[in-house]
């Protein structure tokens, strides 16, 4: 049976758990759409993130990569659009290191897209209730960090990937006054709508879902 590989987050910035791995691993093993989906934990730090995750490519022999992340202060599913290839950590990961304005990849190329159909993506959420919406910009800290290296890594290979951010959950929300939340059994459905919608679908739909700023 082909696979997907669905990878999440460690936890980090001082917080006990990461919603981004709680979801992914519940759906470790899951069938979808004619796929076997198989989780991975990577570590929130520069550099040894990439290495986890070419090693689980290698390993998995994918058909499709969706990475995880927590974004603390979204409210909805994000689905990322673009990957920069600029490093500048507002916090040190959890190794310590804390790079300033370096690339991702020397040489690499400025920015790569997600080459999942986000906008059919978005579409089968809203039908499903679930909250999303496409994201312009998937920051400069980890999560960007792996977002360009899995899209560096494809470059070369017929594997599509892509990445989604995640709110907090309702139990790091207590702790982060006004700020919103989902729970994670909400993003688990969320993910296998994502997943499912991107297996079965070959051109992306051309719809709105831009930004003002």
């Amino acid at each position: 049976m082909p696979t997907v590989l669905l990878t999440g987050f460690a936890p980090f910035g001082g917080e006990a758990v990461n919603p981004s791995w709680q979801a992914v691993a519940s759906l470790q093993g899951a069938r979808i759409a004619g796929h076997r989906v198989v989780a991975r934990e990577l570590p929130v730090e520069f550099g040894t993130s990439l290495r986890a995750l070419r090693a689980a490519i290698r390993e998995v022999v994918p058909a499709l990569v969706l990475c995880v992340g927590q974004a603390g202060g979204r409210a909805r599913l994000s689905l990322e659009r673009v990957a920069i290839n600029v490093d500048d950590a507002r916090i040190p990961d959890n190794a310590g290191a804390r790079p300033v304005d370096c690339a991702v990849v020397a040489d690499g190329p400025a920015a790569y897209f997600a080459t999942l159909p986000i906008k059919a993506m978005l579409a089968a959420l809203g039908e499903a209730g679930i909250p999303a919406e496409v994201s312009q910009s998937a920051g400069t800290y980890v999560c960007n960090h792996v977002f360009y290296g899995l899209m560096h890594a494809l470059r070369a290979r017929r594997v599509r990937g892509g990445f989604i951010h995640i709110p907090y959950s309702p139990e790091q929300a207590a702790r982060h006054p006004g700020a919103p939340s989902m729970a994670v059994e909400t993003v688990v459905a969320g993910l296998r709508v994502a997943l499912r919608t991107a297996l079965a679908t070959g051109a992306d739909l051309r719809v709105s879902a831009g930004a003002e700023h």
